[in-house]
Order: C-alpha cells, then sequence, then structure tokens
C-alpha cells in the first residue's frame, strides 16, 4: 500500500506538475490537451479521469486540482456518490475467470484515492452521506484481504482522529469569543493600578513573537484547502439545484483566522492607547515595533501587518506627543516592507524570500512561512473573478484550476510547519483572551490620552464620554 507523499512532494524544481500519466486515457473522451497539459474537458469526463482502473492511476496534481475545484460544479457528497459507482463498475472484471486478480490489481489503487481525498480534504467527510459512501467503498475493498481491512481501518480512524480535533479547535474558539468582553468594561469595574498590561504578562518582544508564531501557526493548520474556492462559491450556470447551494459555502475556520487578524490589530492599539502616561506609551510603541521585527525575521508576515494595522489606526497615529518620544527609524523599515503600492511589491519580494528559505530549510525555524492573509484570499479571489469557471462549450476551464490549486498548494506546505518554540500558556492566555477596546473606546482613550485637536474631535469626545462612561 503506498503512503500519500508529504505536501511538498507534489511540486519539482520548476513548481507545479500539469503533465498527467495518461497512460491508458490518453485520448479519452471529452478532455482537451495541449502539449501534454490538460486544459479544459467535461464534467463527466473530468470525474471519469479522477477513477483510477487496473492500467491507470490519476497524476496527484491532478487529484488536489480536480477535489479543490469539483466543488463549484458538484457537491463532494455527489462527486464521492459518482465516484464510488465507476470504482465499483472498474471492478467488475471483463472475463470471470480473471475476477480475483483485477480485484487485486486494482483495490490498492482505490484505496489510495480515498487515502489521499481523506488526507488533504478531510473536512468533506463531516458531512455523514460523505462517510456513509467512504465506508461503504472501503468495506467493499477490504472484504477481498486482509492487508486491505487493516489499511481501511488505518484510514478512517486517522479521518476520525483528524474531525474530532476539529470539533475540539471550534469548541475553544467558540469558548474564547464568549467570553470576549470590551476592555471598557473592565476598566470601569477594576481600577486601572491592577489592569496588566502586555510587558508585565511577557518584557520579551522576542517571546511575544514567537508566541504570536504559536498561535498563527495553528490557525493555519486548520484551515481546509477547500475553504479558499467556497469563499467563493457563485451559482454554476449548469447547476440546477438552488435548495443546497448554501451548504457549499463552509469557511469557518479561515474567518476564525480573518477575525485572529482584527483582534490582535485592536489588542495592539488597546495597549498603546491605555497608559494615562506618555513615556509609557511610547515605551509601548517601542516594544510592538520589536516584536514586528522579530516576526518579520521568522517569517510571519500575518502578525507582523497586524501589529502595523494597530499603530495605524487613528486612534493610534494621531497620538503625536507620543510618537515624537518614539525612534522611528525600525518602524519606517518595516512599513517600507509592507507598503501596499505596486501590489505590495516590497512584501512579495520578501515572502519569496521566505520562500525559498524555507524549501532549503534545515531547520523548523527557518521553515516558517506565514504569508499575510488577507492579501492571499485578495490573489485568489482575483484569479477566481478574472476567469470564467466554464468554458462556451460548457467545458470545465480547468487551466484556470491549475493556477489556483497552484497558489492553494503552496499555502497547504506552509500549514504544514511545526512551531519550533516552547510555548508559553500564559502569554497565549492573554493574548487570545484579554479584553479589548472596540474603535470607539480607542478613541476615547487616545482623546482623554492627548486631548482633541479641532471641533469635530472635540464634539465626537464629548459624545463619546456620555455614551461611555456616562459623563458629560
Amino acid at each position: 500500500m503506498p503512503q500519500t507523499p508529504p505536501f511538498s512532494a507534489m511540486f519539482d524544481s520548476s513548481g507545479y506538475n500539469r503533465n498527467l500519466y495518461q497512460a491508458a486515457e490518453a485520448g479519452c473522451a471529452g478532455l482537451c490537451y495541449h502539449d501534454n497539459n490538460l486544459l479544459s474537458g467535461s464534467l463527466e469526463a473530468l470525474i471519469q479521469h479522477l477513477v483510477p482502473n487496473v492500467d491507470y492511476y490519476p497524476d496527484r496534481t491532478y487529484i488536489f486540482t480536480f477535489l479543490l475545484s469539483s466543488r463549484l460544479f458538484v457537491h463532494p457528497y455527489e462527486l464521492m456518490a459518482k465516484v464510488c459507482h465507476l470504482c465499483v463498475e472498474h471492478q467488475r472484471p471483463s472475463d470471470p475467470s480473471s475476477d480475483k486478480n483485477q480485484i487485486r490489481k486494482i483495490a490498492p489503487k482505490i484505496l489510495q484515492l480515498l487515502t489521499e481525498w481523506t488526507e488533504t480534504f478531510p473536512y468533506d467527510f463531516r458531512d455523514e452521506r460523505m462517510m456513509r459512501n467512504l465506508k461503504d467503498l472501503a468495506h467493499q475493498i477490504a472484504s477481498g484481504e486482509e492487508t486491505y481491512r487493516k489499511n481501511v481501518h488505518q484510514m478512517i480512524q486517522g479521518l476520525v482522529r483528524k474531525l474530532a480535533t476539529l470539533s475540539q479547535y471550534e469548541e475553544v474558539l467558540a469558548k474564547i469569543s464568549s467570553t470576549s468582553t470590551d476592555r471598557l468594561t473592565v476598566l470601569k469595574t477594576k481600577p486601572q493600578s491592577i489592569q496588566r498590561d502586555i510587558i508585565t504578562v511577557c518584557s520579551d518582544p522576542y517571546t511575544l513573537a514567537q508566541q504570536l508564531t504559536h498561535i498563527e501557526l495553528e490557525r493555519l493548520n486548520y484551515i481546509g484547502p477547500e475553504e479558499f474556492v467556497q469563499a467563493f462559491v457563485q451559482k454554476d450556470p449548469l447547476d440546477n439545484d438552488k435548495s443546497c447551494y448554501s451548504e457549499r459555502k463552509k469557511t469557518r475556520n479561515l474567518e476564525a483566522y480573518v477575525e485572529w487578524f482584527n483582534r490582535l490589530s485592536y489588542l495592539v492599539a488597546t495597549e498603546i492607547c491605555m497608559p494615562v502616561k506618555k513615556k509609557h506609551r511610547a515605551r509601548m510603541i517601542e516594544y510592538f515595533i520589536d516584536v514586528a521585527r522579530e516576526c518579520f525575521n521568522i517569517g510571519n508576515f500575518n502578525s507582523l501587518m497586524a501589529i502595523i494595522s494597530g499603530m495605524n489606526m487613528s486612534p493610534v497615529s494621531r497620538l503625536k506627543k507620543t510618537w515624537a518620544k518614539v525612534k522611528t527609524a525600525k518602524f519606517d523599515v518595516l512599513e517600507h516592507q509592507m507598503d501596499p503600492s505596486s501590489n505590495f511589491y516590497n512584501y512579495r519580494t520578501a515572502l519569496r524570500g521566505a520562500a525559498q528559505r524555507s524549501l532549503t530549510a534545515h531547520s523548523s525555524r527557518e521553515k516558517i512561512v506565514i504569508p499575510f492573509f488577507s492579501l492571499l484570499i485578495k490573489d485568489i479571489y482575483f484569479l477566481n473573478e478574472g476567469c470564467a469557471n466554464r468554458l462556451p462549450n460548457g467545458h470545465v476551464n480547468f487551466e484556470k484550476f491549475w493556477e489556483l490549486a497552484k497558489q492553494v498548494s503552496e499555502f497547504m506546505t506552509w500549514k504544514q510547519v511545526e512551531c519550533p518554540f516552547e510555548r508559553d500558556r500564559k502569554i497565549l492566555q492573554y493574548l487570545l483572551t484579554v479584553p479589548v477596546f472596540s474603535e470607539d473606546a480607542l478613541y476615547l482613550a487616545s482623546y482623554e490620552s492627548e486631548g482633541p485637536e479641532n471641533h469635530i474631535e472635540k464634539d465626537r469626545w464629548k459624545s463619546l464620554r456620555s455614551s461611555l462612561l456616562g459623563r458629560v
């Protein structure tokens, strides 16, 4: 039984492998090739191309690309039903005397396909219909040989474990969001003197950058590749079934990761606006500049961008007297790296450098690449919007999906990196659960620290004091 190779093995040095092992499928009806690259095909022909037979097993890049993109045209459970039907058909021998032999040849290939599906897209199997089909087909394979029985058992156990871990993760996320409160509410009940700030919890900016990287890698790890496609699902013109369409929009882990970015930005702004004394605020800004620099060195671009976003929020950037006490040269360098002009040219160059370092890395630390996530989603969105899913002849535009799979598979290699830093529960707890200011509370804290500068700010300050503090 061949093992599914690690994700990075899908690439050769020149990048994504589009060439398919065409073996018995070379002239398959309904598929269009150019220079041995599959460009398009009817949905039925593409499904047939996914299913192994005695002489053929699909290329791994094709399996990933088709399973990723097919959900725009057909529900995973419907695809699974079709795959099961075709597998059973292929197992039927043309010559009754070769019965056992044929099944022995094809069973490990079907098992390998199912293993790749369960390992790369495990969340598809949260659907009971998927799980039922998987178990039925696996049972048919296992009934023939003892060896297959063991492999089938391992595959299903592995899948069940993954889904159980996902459920636990979702429970933790739900618990964190249900206990989160506004920092202002806490300040009203607790005097400021016994309020902790981030420097009292973690005085070393390098350690904080490492703990942020823990959170980033954990959250990245739970995002399924299919969520990138499901985030942009639109109606397929050839799909008449409207009722179950919304089922495909399953993107909760991707959304939780975007929420984490926003939380980190607000946490940074809160920590800077909270101190009463100017020198404490300046010290906090310098602390976060050091954290951001270390995030850059680690390859954690998402935390880096969240910290810069927090420091650029209006309630923080308007604190001119505070900023006057800060040595900003290091911050200017970071802002230059993450400058959005020329479509984030500087950041993309740094990301390529980190990705290159990751490929030749000798230690887990050098393998870390955590992309600026909102930009990754935006890139995938524009790729999706820029090309039609189907060609005028009704064929699936597979050339588009090669590109999509290439972007998503790169992310897949990055999300599988083990975090090399030691966990610090106390710091992680603080980062994930400490209350943060809302936008209004941030403005109020900012005006209380450095008074309003014009009539518009004065009016806003008065209205915030009255609504948030009950004072005029």
